[in-house]
């Protein structure tokens, strides 16, 4: 069986240059641990908000280290600066548009500014891409959904349904800590213990 590989790409001028330190990689792999109870791995990339370094990351990512997932964190508002939207889009083969849509849906719950986030996930080759917000809170609501206090669900977080698209790519069976993320498949496409 093939290891899920996942690239993560934290887009930040200032944590690039060591202005400060990257929060973003640091709460995708500290999530990621928690999450998923595939065996899997990452590899990370910290670069400054430029788009053509950006396009070059996921190309590399995908095209030459063979991830399956890309995850980003940061540059995806409406300053001129965020291009994290702009790059991804670039270099896709095929728009996602229900992961934007529903990672606004999640942190409109939050805060009224999610309207502004330029979010998106695409397919390039094999491998889904999808920007995350830069916060780590952000972060971890975007990707698990919205609970109440008992941790019911109440809006799906976008994990529920990436392993189900990695599986639909030729990917590897990704499972998860049902606590944290149920991935969701319908029927057919579960596979025994």
């Amino acid at each position: 069986m093939n290891k899920l590989r996942i690239g993560l790409v934290s887009v930040s001028d200032r944590a690039s240059n060591g202005i400060y330190q990257d929060q973003g990689i640091p709460a995708l792999e500290s999530w990621l641990q928690a999450a998923v109870s595939s065996e899997f791995e990452t590899l990370s990339r910290l670069i400054p908000d430029e788009q053509a370094m950006i396009e070059e990351a996921l190309c590399e990512l995908v095209d030459e280290r063979g991830c399956h997932l890309v995850l980003t964190t940061g540059g995806t508002g409406p300053a001129r600066r965020d291009v994290t939207p702009d790059a991804t889009l670039a270099v896709a083969d095929r728009l996602m548009p229900g992961f934007g849509e529903q990672m606004r849906q999640i942190s409109l719950h939050y805060v009224p500014t999610a309207i502004l986030s330029r979010q998106v996930g695409v397919i390039r080759k094999q491998a889904l891409i999808v920007n995350l917000p830069g916060q780590p809170k952000s972060i971890k609501e975007t990707l698990e959904g919205v609970k109440d206090e008992s941790g019911k669900v109440l809006v799906s977080g976008i994990f529920a349904s990436i392993p189900y698209c990695i599986q639909l790519l030729d990917g590897p069976y990704v499972e998860t800590h049902t606590d944290v993320v149920a991935a969701f498949r319908p029927k057919s496409a579960i596979r025994a213990k």
